[in-house]
């Protein structure tokens, strides 16, 4: 029988390059998606808060961003974890933190020593109360790895070598007993005795617990402790609010003060505020809940607090701009929902204040609304150089979404940096600053020699991202005022033109900076909590409010395993 040869199978060099072009589009492809998933959820984290929103309810913002969450852990580990340095909120750095803590089995070595570190360090840095959230969410869902124990005790040990623990003891009764069960932390004699036998104990050594125990039989004894845990004792003794009200106020913080402004109207008592001390964000929203006659008759103390604070909030993210204009909307979807109240116009007017004193040369825009508000031309005047009737202090939520008008302004004025600061919900005309920014690009600033930035402080949950107006027009999220200027630097990814590789370089280089911060607050003598807006993120009325163990007659029975393991477990190596 004869032979034959098989066929060749060597593949044609046509055939070779064809398929390199194929790997190579591919692998282009998932970079574009991995780039453009981590953009969407940084963005995410910067604005959305799980609360109510004009336009959404809140199990909407709830479920979008648990989705993100789980979706981006899953797909993308490593660079979830570096996202707790890029300066998402605390919402949602909590959330990342307990979800890291909740997983991660399989995890490389190398990769579960830098989570460690970035889960203590952005541990450390989040407010009080929602540190002590972290810990309670790790209870409730049963996470109770080695490293989630190791990370607690030292989280604990931390703050009782800062001299923290005693007070936080006291206002986060609850739920510092409730951490140091789950993960078996041996207390100090007494601090364990306060938190599991409370008042019952015949006497205490620590003057703030003594205090605590006289206050449920002395009216007097109450005027010593924190207000918010004196408060229950008020309503046990049925001491009358105005009474109460003005013998508490030397033991308030300012916000609290700030809170309670209000309700001493309310009660003709005077709490006296230092406004000069308060963050902007929060002055601002404060500002905006006022009537117009009350800020009128405030002008010259609003004024110089506004100052105040953004020369504070500009000195810790050092940054000089150029011609700088703001475009700020205060249409009545700014009035915001019945959890963030008129959050988007404070936010505004936050950003308008840190402009003002960070350019070199800058011009508020607000959009049109009826006649005299702020952004209307005045009188007899046309052009960008018009005089116009504008007073921030007065601004309200009201009418529609105009932000061409003021956009066109903007760019015939000459600004070398544009910032729109609107939900994105435009309707007065629809899409009509988007049109504009798309015809400046194609047809006067082909070279982009204009920074155009929308900055939106609402996340909108069917978008899984803030609401953007357009193409043309990248969109950052932002929570806080303080923030506005690291937003500017993360916005070279929103518009798509940033690569994967810068993306991973600029992540790593703010791990390194978190990292270096923790260091510093865990030196001997360096206060944790030493970030004067380190409650900003805060809401209103449920943050800073103690447990509700903390009331009068909460107690616990101890639990056996309270004290079972040793406080030298709080240097652990799987806490780094």
């Amino acid at each position: 029988m004869k032979s034959t040869s098989p066929k060749s199978t060597a593949a044609t060099p046509h055939a070779i390059q064809a398929a390199r072009a194929a790997r190579a589009e591919r692998a282009e492809r998932a970079e574009r998606v991995e780039r453009e998933d981590m953009v969407m959820f940084i963005n995410a984290c910067f604005a959305c808060s799980g609360q109510r929103e004009f336009y959404s309810d809140a199990r909407g913002q709830s479920v979008s961003i648990d989705f993100l969450h789980q979706y981006i852990l899953g797909n993308y580990r490593r660079l979830y974890a570096r996202a707790l340095a890029a300066g998402i909120n605390h919402f949602n750095k909590a959330q990342v933190i307990v979800n890291l803590l909740a997983s991660g089995k399989d995890t490389a070595p190398a990769q579960r020593r830098e989570e460690g570190d970035l889960i203590y360090a952005a541990l450390c840095a989040l407010p009080t109360q929602r540190g002590y959230r972290v810990l309670e969410a790790l209870r409730e869902r049963r996470v109770n790895n080695r490293r989630a124990r190791a990370i607690t005790r030292r989280y604990l040990a931390e703050r009782q070598r800062a001299g923290k623990l005693e007070f936080e003891a006291l206002k986060y009764r609850g739920k510092l007993r409730a951490a140091a069960t789950h993960v078996h932390a041996r207390l100090p004699s007494e601090l364990g005795a306060f938190l599991f036998r409370g008042w019952k104990t015949r006497s205490f050594t620590t003057p703030l617990y003594e205090r605590y125990r006289q206050a449920h039989f002395s009216k007097q004894a109450l005027y010593e402790l924190p207000y918010t845990i004196a408060e229950g004792f008020a309503a046990k003794h049925r001491i009358p609010r105005d009474e109460f009200l003005a013998g508490i106020a030397a033991q308030m913080t300012q916000t609290e003060k700030l809170r309670l402004q209000r309700a001493g109207q309310r009660e003709d008592v005077r709490v006296p505020v230092e406004l000069g001390r308060v963050g902007l964000t929060r002055l601002a929203s404060y500002l905006v809940s006022l009537p117009v006659a009350e800020r009128t008759r405030q002008r010259e103390v609003l004024e110089a607090a506004a100052r105040s604070a953004a020369a504070r909030a500009l000195g810790r993210t050092p940054r000089t701009l150029g011609r700088v204009a703001a475009i700020l909307d205060h249409s009545y979807s700014t009035s915001g929902s019945s959890e963030k109240r008129r959050r988007p116009l404070a936010v505004a007017w936050a950003v308008s204040q840190l402009l003002r004193a960070a350019a070199r040369e800058y011009l508020p825009v607000w959009t049109p609304g009826t006649p005299g508000a702020p952004g209307e031309l005045a009188p007899g005047h046309e052009g960008a150089a018009a005089p116009r009737v504008f007073d921030e202090l007065l601004v309200t939520a009201h009418g529609q979404t105009d932000l061409a008008t003021p956009l066109l302004a903007a760019l015939e004025w000459g600004a070398e940096l544009v910032i729109l600061v609107s939900d994105g919900h435009e309707n007065d005309p629809p899409l009509g600053a988007a049109e504009i920014a798309r015809v400046f690009r194609k047809r006067l600033d082909p070279e982009q020699r204009v920074s155009i930035i929308h900055v939106n402080p609402v996340f909108d949950a069917e978008n899984y991202a803030p609401r953007a107006l357009g193409p043309a027009l990248p969109t950052v999220g932002l929570r806080d005022a303080e923030d506005l200027l690291t937003m500017l630097g993360f916005a070279r990814f929103a518009d798509g033109s940033a690569p994967l590789a810068e993306l991973e370089a600029y992540l790593e280089t703010r791990v390194l900076q978190l990292l270096r911060r923790g260091a510093r607050a865990a030196e001997p003598g360096a206060d944790p909590d030493a970030d004067p807006d380190a409650d900003a993120d805060a809401a209103p009325d449920t943050d800073a409010a103690p447990d509700a163990d903390a009331a009068p007659d909460a107690d616990a029975a101890p639990d056996a395993d309270a004290a079972s393991d040793s406080a030298a477990d709080a240097t652990d190596p799987e806490a780094r």
